[in-house]
């Protein structure tokens, strides 16, 4: 049987920690995939290939995001019914979100074939770097039947409690991935199409792993009859997770539109700025783990009634990444002149003033750490909460931020305003998130929660 973590009784503390330090592993090893991909290409094609890569990452996110949400709202059911043990309810769950998967892949798939090229030359993506962002982009966007696969497996065997699983799964593929990237673009000489191919064989290899866990797991039986459409089921999995999906694809517009100003600076800008963007995947991963821990943790407690643990989990998970925060902060300013330097070649022609952009850029985000760690909590306990809407609201709070500094305060202040346009992001997110938590806590915990701590 698969390892499964009842997170209904024992310490907060110990089961978010326990459950959160493999998803930070994992997560730092899917941050592998796009670091190791932005390294090889940046030191081993060139500064231009890099910034084609980078040109094109807010499209990449726009359907990385929407499915990893997507299936992560999904997976909170799971997480609640398992919670309650009611064991048919989360099969059948599991067999609609197989489903609605399988649909929202197909669709995301054809519609960002056929609009890659056009938003590319929308985006202004400039004509030396053109072609290898629209090979990246079109291969990464090829494969999103796989990345969705992998995203609602991993989303399962959390729910669960299993963060080893994944962990394990990502391991193998990032190992996978680096020695595919040296293959495919060093021996084969595949350049950038090499580096995004890897990516994608590596993510099959990562989901072909959880489904071989998720068939050990006692607790899951799906029988034909279970994938038979239950549409009210179908209506609230969609109700609850589109709103995730539309924050998703709302903040990664802004993005788009905010590259869009990136792009205008020019290459070596480009190139720059996306070192930077790479290891602020790092950065940020530690957040998201952390806020998936607080959320199957507060999901299986609100699933089984237990409103007291809600309120203590969040709390707990506060104090957690507030240390974190401070601790990566440091790290990254101490570190930051050799993290940029896997990606940019400062001996190549406009490898220096590529890294001096990065080096500033990066300054700013890591001061600004903790607002993005305190947004993921809040985010997360809302939606553990069963309220979404929210977090659909902080992510238009995300798209204004990043329109207006992109289109508006770039006019007064140079480009400094790109570089800061993240944290005004975050700060504004945050808001919107953690004042309704404050709301909601007190009208539907305080006044419901009558068992002790």
């Amino acid at each position: 049987m698969s390892r499964t973590i009842d997170m209904t009784v024992g310490s907060p503390t110990k089961h978010i920690l326990k459950f959160a330090f493999p998803l930070i592993a994992t997560n730092l090893g899917q941050q592998l995939y796009t670091i190791v991909d932005a390294a090889i290409v940046g030191r081993g094609v060139g500064v231009k290939a890099l910034a084609a890569v980078g040109s094109a990452d807010w499209c990449c996110w726009l359907i990385l995001w929407t499915v990893s949400t997507l299936t992560q709202g999904f997976s909170t059911f799971v997480s609640r019914y398992f919670g309650d043990k009611n064991y048919k309810a989360m099969n059948k769950v599991i067999a609609m979100s197989t489903l609605l998967s399988i649909v929202i892949g197909i669709f995301l798939t054809v519609g960002g074939l056929v609009a890659a090229k056009p938003i590319l030359l929308l985006l202004k993506t400039p004509e030396d770097i053109f072609d290898g962002a629209n090979t990246y982009l079109t291969t990464i966007i090829a494969g999103t039947l796989i990345v969705t696969a992998y995203n609602l497996s991993a989303s399962i065997l959390r729910a669960f409690g299993d963060g080893r699983s994944p962990l394990i799964a990502m391991l193998i593929a990032a190992l996978l991935n680096i020695g595919l990237d040296i293959i495919f673009v060093f021996v084969f000489d595949m350049g950038i199409f090499g580096a995004a191919l890897a990516s994608v064989i590596a993510q099959l290899v990562s989901f072909l792993y959880c489904l071989f866990k998720i068939s050990k797991i006692e607790y899951i039986k799906l029988e034909r009859d279970m994938f038979r459409p239950d549409f009210k089921m179908i209506k609230d999995l969609l109700a609850f997770g589109l709103p995730l999906a539309l924050e998703t694809i709302v903040i990664s517009l802004g993005g788009i539109i905010l590259q869009s100003s990136i792009n205008a600076q020019g290459s070596v800008f480009i190139a720059g700025y996306t070192a930077t963007n790479k290891v602020y995947g790092l950065l940020e991963s530690s957040a998201i783990a952390l806020g998936l821990s607080c959320s199957t943790f507060l999901a299986q407690n609100y699933g089984a009634g237990n409103f007291a643990r809600v309120k203590k989990g969040v709390k707990t998970s506060l104090v957690i990444v507030l240390l974190m925060s401070v601790a990566v902060t440091v790290l990254t300013l101490l570190g930051r002149k050799w993290l940029l330097l896997l990606f940019l070649d400062i001996t190549e022609q406009g490898g220096p003033e590529a890294l001096e952009i990065a080096i500033h850029y990066i300054t700013i985000l890591a001061f600004c750490l903790s607002i993005l760690y305190l947004l993921h909590i809040f985010r997360n306990a809302l939606q553990a909460m069963e309220i979404s809407i929210w977090s659909m609201i902080s992510g238009l709070l995300e798209f204004a931020a990043r329109v207006i500094m992109s289109k508006v305060v770039i006019h007064y202040i140079g480009t400094d305003a790109l570089f800061i346009s993240e944290p005004v992001a975050w700060f504004g997110a945050l808001v919107s998130v953690m004042l309704p938590y404050l709301y909601y806590r007190k009208k539907l915990l305080n006044e419901k929660s009558q068992k002790a701590e």
